[in-house]
């Protein structure tokens, strides 16, 4: 096993690697004032942005489903990782040796398996690169590439290598560069025969497959001779780094510019991506070997960031598949916000085909947006139907008039809907306008969720878990306390330099909500707003550890993040919030108070009454010095 990262290591690379530059790898960010950050959360499915990032902490939350931490965390949860696999990744990016307490520096057996499976595919992406560019036996994959327009710079820039006929090449070089049979075999790389690991792959032309973050995780193999049985094209199997459902090829190359343009080109195969990138279309990806579907979307829709002007082009063959598949893409485009169009190439030509045949212009006219994805989707249906007939047209109408239904846009909607009409030569237009609209209410019904549940009141008598939504805020933020409580402790966790030193010397118990007094409490216990004004990036760390559960980490996270409600953050803006805080403290203390003289009455203790009463005059002295001083008589 592994020895525990030394901590200043775990440290210093948290320090080095910022973490807008880390989630900028999986998701597009947009400014969202105050200094942050926002996207569309990759932990859950979201319409709107509620994922903010805040570089100047080093923190990240989403209020959506409640998920934050620093960029250790994100790279944990994002890529499923352990704590140390995260770290050594990060640290391999920074260029940081790490030193193990237990073990010393980081040998190779130490590794976590996630880290070890994408070194092995780094490797051997090498390997297969070496040898298409050197290896007498690859002269088939080259002639293979030549004859489709690509040279050698082309197949450099994608990675394309080859794997040579022999049974363990590959296994035997990962063996000499110190992975065991194990690890090659979990890799999905070998499988295992009579005499140890053999090749997966072998006489084949190899596309490596990148995540969006640019790691090697997979391979979609080419098969170049008529003596291989196997099928036309071989992907890599399932593996802990590689789900085919989960990944798109040139992701990693095209997510800039899709984020930059909303725009995304999704292709079918592998040298449609090189013709389309080649060819000046650098939004080109493409599914390896299988159907686009949801989880390809949630990667496209984090770029793509939802916004209305977005636009998907799904280009596939003019043949009975490539229809069949740009139906099954309809399918699901309700999970867009962006407008998804077909793009059919002349004579039923993919993109590869037709840049040899007329060029890079013509493959880049290919993907201009043209006909909208539904309006196929219609047409193809129309077209099974015999409209000739009333049975013919009701028939269509039944199973086209869902489709329309499911348009986003109710103006589009209407607009498509006398459209079928005419395409099915129903002369009563509005009948089809109807029809189509009661089937969109139909579906809004039963989509819905329902009425929200009523939040409950925050109170002191309250518990965390009580008050606590399972979808946003826990609390009533337009109770007045609640709220300056909130602001409270957002200016301790972002800008503990303001309320420092007063607010250490603030009691638990001036928190009436439960959330808030146990981020008090954390703040507290990891050294107090002072710490914060000393060490600001190792403070939040400290203090999201002195949380006593997930639910409070949370929330340390949220308030780390979230913006302060005022556009000028400064001293006099910071004490109306302490003296706010400690106001209502005094005058819930001062009620105690008069409750016990109330209950003392005349025939008390004369001392103890003296007692009460005396510290009554002093609360309510304060609470007037407070009123009239503000934040001098703290």
């Amino acid at each position: 096993m592994a020895g525990r990262i030394n901590d200043e290591d775990v440290k210093a690379v948290r320090d080095a690697v910022p973490i807008d530059a880390v989630v900028s790898e999986y998701l597009q960010l947009r400014n969202a004032g105050g200094g942050n950050l926002k996207g569309l959360c990759p932990f859950h499915d979201e319409k709107s942005p509620s994922f903010t990032v805040s570089p100047s902490k080093g923190f990240f939350h989403c209020f959506g489903c409640q998920e934050g931490g620093d960029t250790i965390t994100f790279v944990m949860k994002v890529d499923h990782l352990s704590f140390s696999e995260a770290v050594e990744r990060l640290a391999g990016q920074a260029g940081i040796t790490l030193r193990y307490e237990e073990g010393g520096y980081n040998p190779s057996h130490q590794r976590g398996e996630r880290i070890r499976l994408v070194e092995a595919h780094k490797i051997a992406a090498q390997f297969y690169l070496e040898q298409l560019d050197t290896s007498p036996e690859a002269d088939t994959g080259r002639k293979f590439l030549a004859e489709r327009g690509f040279d050698q710079a082309a197949a450099a820039h994608f990675g394309v290598g080859y794997s040579p006929q022999g049974w363990d090449h590959l296994s035997r070089y990962l063996r000499g560069k110190g992975f065991s049979d194990k690890e090659i075999l979990l890799s999905g790389l070998a499988q295992d025969g009579r005499r140890g690991p053999i090749d997966r792959f072998r006489g084949r032309l190899m596309w490596p497959i990148r995540d969006i973050g640019g790691e090697v995780v997979g391979f979609g193999a080419r098969k170049l001779y008529e003596s291989d049985n196997g099928p036309k094209y071989l992907n890599t199997p399932d593996t802990a780094i590689y789900r085919k459902s989960q990944v798109l090829y040139g992701i990693d190359l095209a997510k800039k510019e899709i984020a930059k343009t909303s725009r995304a080109v999704v292709v079918e195969g592998y040298t449609d991506v090189m013709a389309c990138h080649l060819a000046g279309v650098t939004t080109a990806i493409a599914t390896c070997g299988t159907a686009f579907g949801g989880d390809h979307i949630k990667i496209l829709r984090r770029l793509l960031m939802d916004n209305g002007s977005a636009r998907v082009i799904f280009t596939f063959d003019g043949d009975a598949a490539g229809q069949k598949a740009a139906l099954r893409a309809f399918e699901d485009d309700q999970k867009f916000a962006a407008e998804t169009y077909i793009a059919i190439a002349p004579d039923g030509m993919d993109p590869c085909e037709l840049r040899l045949a007329k060029g890079d212009e013509a493959v880049a006219d290919l993907v201009e947006p043209r006909m909208p994805l539904f309006e196929f989707a219609l047409r193809q249906i129309v077209a099974r139907y015999d409209l000739e007939t009333p049975a013919g047209r009701a028939a269509a109408l039944d199973e086209a008039a869902p489709i329309v239904a499911r348009i986003k846009n109710s103006g589009a909607q209407h607009e498509v809907a006398v459209e079928l009409a005419g395409m099915l030569g129903i002369l009563d237009t509005q009948f089809v306008v109807k029809r189509v609209a009661q089937l969109a209410r139909w579906a809004r019904d039963r989509g819905g969720k329902g009425p929200a549940p009523a939040r409950q009141q925050g109170g002191p008598a309250q518990s965390y878990a009580a008050v606590r939504a399972p979808s946003g805020p826990a609390l009533n933020l337009r109770n007045p306390v609640f709220a300056t409580e909130r602001e409270l402790l957002k200016l301790a966790l972002q800008r503990p330099e303001l309320v420092s030193p007063a607010f250490d010397a603030y009691g638990i118990d001036e928190f009436t909500a439960p959330p808030y007094a146990a981020v008090r409490q954390a703040i507290m216990d990891a050294g107090g707003a002072e710490y914060g004004v000393q060490d600001p990036q190792e403070y939040l760390v400290r203090v999201r550890e002195a949380a006593p559960d997930n639910a409070v980490r949370a929330m340390v996270t949220e308030l780390a993040v979230e913006a302060i409600m005022r556009r000028t953050v400064d001293e006099v803006y910071a004490g109306d919030q302490l003296v706010m805080v400690r106001r209502r403290a005094v005058d819930r203390r001062i009620h105690e108070v008069q409750g016990n003289l109330a209950r003392l009455g005349a025939h008390g203790d004369p001392a103890h009454l003296a007692a009460v009463q005396n510290e009554l005059w002093v609360l309510q002295q304060y609470g007037q010095a407070l009123r009239e001083r503000g934040a001098e008589a703290l």
